[in-house]
């Protein structure tokens, strides 16, 4: 991997860490600045989500009280610009493989898409 590869893998996981930290989460505008406005996600329940939708949602809600557990994180360049990103997550008992698309925009890194699918336990 190419040093450019190297930092733009990196900086999708430093993003990614950070849209799973609770106290990014617990703030609407903290979140928006790491969504794309392009964002959509299939949520681990099947549910289809947008940035509006998910800012909404987390304006009213309550910040984790645990940190999200993240193991096997991994990343590509898919192209330039774009990187995937794979891992598995666990929090109070909920265990997923998740998988998002990161983009550099002119304001920065941003997720683009994020699909979570639930797992019974951790097996690669």
């Amino acid at each position: 991997m190419t040093d450019e590869n190297e930092r733009a893998v990196q900086a999708a996981i430093d993003g990614e860490l950070r849209l799973l930290d609770p106290e990014v989460r617990a703030s609407p505008a903290l979140v928006r600045e790491l969504l794309d406005p392009e964002f959509t996600e299939i949520g681990a329940s099947g549910r289809w989500w947008d940035a509006e939708t998910i800012l909404t949602v987390m304006a009213g809600s309550v910040a984790p009280e645990s940190p999200v557990a993240v193991s096997k994180m991994s990343g590509v360049v898919l192209a330039p610009g774009i990187v995937h990103l794979t891992y598995f997550a666990e929090n109070q008992g909920r265990r997923a493989w998740r998988s998002s698309l990161w983009r550099l925009t002119e304001t920065g890194w941003r997720v683009y898409f994020h699909q979570g699918t639930l797992a019974e336990r951790l097996e690669q």
